[in-house]
C-alpha cells in the first residue's frame, strides 16, 4: 500500500485578526480590591446614618423647645379643697422638673388621679388648654375630730379614723364627751354606741347646709347634744327634731354673736317651737 502524503496547510498570519476571550477566561482585575470596596460602602452607610440622626436630633430639639415654651402653665383652677390651700394643692400636683408644663401633666395624670394624700380621697387633673390646668379635689368625708394624746383624730360617718394630725382643719367640728381608750388608724373609734357617728355627720351636714360651723359638738352621758359657738352654747337635747332645731338656729345664731350663755332648744318641736336664752 502506497504511503499517502499528509499536507498541513498553514494560513498566513492576518494582521487584522484580534483575540477574543471566551467565557471561560479569567476577568480582568479591578483597580480596587474587595476590602477597599467594603470599606467604601461602610463609610457611605455611616455618612447616611449620621445625616439621618442629625436631622432627627434637630427635629427633637426643635420639638422640645416648642413644647417647653408654648405649653407653660400660666393659669390654674383649684376646686373642692378645704384642708389644703390652693398653693399646697398646686405644689403637690405640679412638682418636679416639668411640673409647670401642661403637656407633661396631661400625660402624667391621664386616666388617673392622685391618691394616698392625707385627708384627700383623690385629685383629678384636667388640662383645659396648653397654658391652663384645672385641679379638682375630692376630700374624704370627715364627720368630726376628737383630741387624743396631743393629736387631732379625724373620723368619718362610721367612726373610722381617717387621719391623725397635729394641725386643726377649719370647718370640721371637735366632738367631745365620747369615751374611748385607744385609737387605731383606719379602724373605728371604740365608743359604746357606734350610731353616734352617724348622728355627728348628720349634725355637721345640717350646719353646713345653713352656712353654720360649730366649734364643738358635745355629747353628755345620755347622748344629748350641745353645740358650742364661741362662748354661746346651744342645747339641742336628743336627736328628735334635730333637723328642725338646726334650721331654726340659723335665724337665732346671729343674735347670739358676742354673747355668753345657753340657748335652750331641748323642748323645741314642730308644735311648740319654744326656746329660751339664759345669759351667764
Amino acid at each position: 500500500m502506497a504511503n499517502k502524503k499528509v499536507v498541513r496547510k498553514v494560513k498566513k498570519k492576518n494582521p487584522n485578526l484580534r483575540l477574543v476571550k471566551n467565557s471561560d477566561s479569567k476577568p480582568e482585575k479591578s483597580r480596587y480590591g474587595q476590602g477597599e470596596k467594603l470599606r467604601f460602602s461602610k463609610k457611605k452607610r455611616m455618612l447616611i446614618l449620621s445625616v439621618i440622626l442629625l436631622v432627627l436630633l434637630t427635629v427633637l430639639i426643635g420639638g422640645y423647645e416648642y413644647i417647653v415654651h408654648n405649653y407653660t402653665i400660666t393659669t390654674v383652677y383649684v376646686e373642692g379643697n378645704v384642708h389644703y390651700t390652693n398653693e399646697e394643692i398646686m405644689e403637690m400636683v405640679m412638682s418636679g422638673r416639668y411640673g409647670h408644663n401642661a403637656l407633661f401633666l396631661s400625660m402624667k395624670y391621664r386616666d388617673k388621679g392622685m391618691e394616698d394624700i392625707p385627708f384627700i380621697q383623690t385629685m383629678d387633673v384636667t388640662v383645659e388648654a396648653k397654658d391652663t390646668v384645672r385641679i379638682t379635689v375630692y376630700e374624704k368625708a370627715l364627720a368630726g375630730y376628737v383630741s387624743y394624746l396631743g393629736r387631732y383624730v379625724y373620723f368619718d360617718k362610721d367612726g373610722i379614723v381617717v387621719e391623725t394630725s397635729t394641725e386643726k382643719t377649719a370647718g370640721i367640728p371637735q366632738v367631745t364627751g365620747l369615751q374611748f381608750d385607744h385609737v387605731i388608724l383606719h379602724e373605728a373609734l371604740p365608743v359604746e354606741d357606734p350610731n353616734i357617728f352617724n348622728e355627728v355627720l348628720k349634725i355637721t351636714q345640717q350646719l353646713d347646709r345653713y352656712s353654720m360651723s360649730a366649734d364643738r359638738i358635745y355629747f353628755d352621758s345620755e347622748y344629748n347634744v350641745t353645740l358650742l359657738f364661741g362662748e354661746a352654747r346651744v342645747a339641742l337635747g336628743d336627736s328628735q327634731y334635730i333637723d328642725e332645731k338646726i334650721m331654726k338656729l340659723q335665724y337665732i345664731l346671729p343674735e347670739l354673736e358676742g354673747k355668753k350663755g345657753t340657748l335652750d332648744m331641748r323642748e323645741y318641736s314642730e308644735d311648740t317651737k319654744s326656746y329660751s336664752f339664759e345669759q351667764d
